[in-house]
């Protein structure tokens, strides 16, 4: 197939790529010996080496195995960014278990379908989020034999260790967790006979195509599903960006581990990637903490910044901002959600330069697909060109190819595309297009390529608005409210309109200090939209709903509208 996208790669980046036959183990183990020295994890204050990353991953998957924990066993993850969650991750990996990465903003609900559908037997919880299982663990359902918890302070350094759990209880938050038969305690794993002796796991053969993690879909368009990602298909992504980012130091560079590594893109880019180039992880347990974030960019001199929209966003609205130094940021590629124009071109101005771009992916291509040149001009509301290794094109509902610049339906293939659903062949199949030796992932994203290969996302099929006949995109809708001073986030859904089929409505908020009237919103989109594409009606709120990583969720949005039409 023809790639007119390889004509506009940066000096430097392969035409042509072979992912390499690590495992998440061995790659590890590799920048082990590599960066042995070097800060792999700096959280608050407390260093671990790569020297001493990977003794701590051996110990503790030999922990797992000495309570049981068998090859190609579930093992799910609890965590936000802190060291226990690389240690646990690659740690099971080693193991020879599969990773089921778990939300820690699921409630109690969402936790149970999760754990019965995995079939884990094993969780790995924060200590404050354990009341959660708690209230699930008497269903026989539930799968889960053992619980293995951790808290902060087992990752801080004295005398914040012992600090941390009287400044918990001041406030209200401390959760004590008595160890049991089935509950047991971090240290109480790592101290376990069979790891204490030798702290070396015994040896398990785990293959580049064996299912490292069980990834669940952010459920945006409908109940989460597992998508089977092997290690060769996370090797090959992380491989796939350093490809990409012409540049790149080995050992020197410091990443903002903010996006939470419990979700696909944080895992890919804020975690392996960054071990992989040995850079020094700098661990964001919280990142709405803004001030705390600003902190830690200017005191540890943050080269790489992986984020969302709403981070940027946040930062770029923040009044602590003007306080800091961001000027060692160098590079930034956003994911998750569309990168407006406008937070792109603040953000730049803020850190003096620092080329903030926007790329695309999905939960199962691990996630990466595209991404715009991280040392060139970025183009405005473009995704950017396939990585290297990712073979794209634009399809219309019979599955044919359509000509440059026309609106169809995304496919990517590529070593970075998952094996499956966990569970659900029928799915699998609607999902992925076996074409000779190709393997087609159908995105659900309706986008068009210009002639040149560079991509650009219309809209999530599911979510497109029909208006009296017309097709209207909600993203170009928000990208407008985007423009207004007024506006810090914006969604746009279609609402049931008796005489037009559908109308557009908008939800937003406001930046902190600023206001508008209804009537100014929609004065503003008849300013710079077709008529029939402006909304009807404009909701103002003090938050958006918003997945794990950040991304604002219109279903939630276009399931409440439904429920209050219900009740009229």
């Amino acid at each position: 197939m023809k790639r007119p996208w390889l004509a506009h790669y940066e000096s430097g980046v392969p035409h042509e790529f072979t992912p390499s036959d690590l495992t998440l183990p061995q790659m590890l183990e590799r920048a082990a010996r590599t960066f042995g020295a070097r800060t792999a994890l700096d959280f608050l204050g407390q260093r671990q080496t790569y020297r001493q990353l990977w003794v701590n991953v051996q110990r503790f998957a030999a922990g797992l195995q000495a309570q049981g924990v068998a090859p190609g066993e579930r093992v799910a993850i609890m965590l936000p960014n802190t060291p226990q969650f690389v240690v646990a991750f690659f740690g099971a990996s080693l193991a020879g278990a599969v990773v089921v990465n778990t939300s820690p903003l699921y409630v109690a609900q969402e936790l149970e379908h999760q754990l019965i559908d995995s079939g884990a037997e094993t969780l790995i919880v924060l200590d404050s989020f354990y009341p959660r299982f708690a209230e699930i663990e008497g269903n026989p359902a539930v799968p889960v034999k053992r619980v293995i918890v951790t808290g902060v302070q087992d990752a801080l350094p004295f005398p914040k260790n012992l600090l941390y759990p009287m400044m918990e209880k001041r406030k209200g938050k401390w959760v004590a967790v008595k160890p049991s038969q089935k509950v047991l305690t971090l240290a109480q794993l790592l101290s376990h006979p069979g790891t204490a002796h030798s702290g070396t796991p015994r040896p398990v053969k785990v293959r580049p195509a064996d299912v490292a993690l069980l990834q669940y879909t952010g459920g945006t368009t409908g109940t989460p599903k597992g998508a089977m990602l092997t290690h060769r298909n996370l090797i090959a992504n992380a491989e796939q960006a350093i490809s990409w980012m012409q540049g790149l130091r080995p050992g020197q560079e410091v990443t903002l581990g903010a996006i939470p590594f419990f979700h696909v893109y944080g895992m890919t880019v804020g975690m392996n990637l960054s071990l992989m180039i040995g850079a020094s992880v700098v661990l964001i347990p919280n990142p709405r903490d803004i001030k705390t974030l600003l902190s830690a960019i200017q005191k540890a001199g943050v080269t790489l910044f992986p984020g969302v929209p709403t981070l940027y966003n946040a930062i770029n609205n923040s009044p602590d901002t003007p306080k800091y130094n961001l000027g060692s940021v160098r590079a930034c590629i956003s994911g998750s959600a569309p990168l407006p124009a406008e937070t792109a071109r603040v953000f730049r101005e803020i850190t003096g330069g620092a080329n903030l771009v926007e790329g695309y992916g999905l939960t199962e291509s691990s996630p990466i697909t595209h991404t715009n040149p991280v040392g060139g001009e970025p183009r405005v509301g473009s995704i950017g060109l396939p990585l290297p290794g990712v073979d794209a094109t634009i399809r219309n509902d019979a599955g044919e190819q359509v000509a440059p610049g026309e609106v169809g339906e995304l496919w990517v293939a590529g070593p970075n595309i998952m094996a499956g659903y966990w569970n659900r062949p029928e799915e699998t199949e609607e999902t992925i297009q076996q074409e000779g030796q190709t393997r087609w992932l159908k995105t659900g994203d309706l986008a068009t390529m210009d002639p040149d290969g560079y991509f650009r996302i219309v809209d999530r099929k599911k979510e497109l608005i029909i208006a009296g006949g017309f097709n209207i995109y909600p993203r170009e809708v928000e990208d407008v409210l985007y423009t207004h001073a007024a506006v810090l986030e914006a969604a746009v859904i279609g609402v049931a309109d008796a005489y037009r089929g559908e109308s557009v409505k908008a939800f937003v908020t406001f930046k902190p200090g600023h206001s508008a009237t209804q009537a100014e919103i929609i004065a503003h989109c008849k300013a710079h939209l077709s008529a029939y594409k402006v909304p009807r009606a404009v909701e103002v709120r003090e938050e958006l709903p918003h997945s794990a990583a950040g991304k604002v969720l219109r279903r939630v949005l276009a399931d409440e509208e439904k429920r209050r039409a219900a009740q009229d």
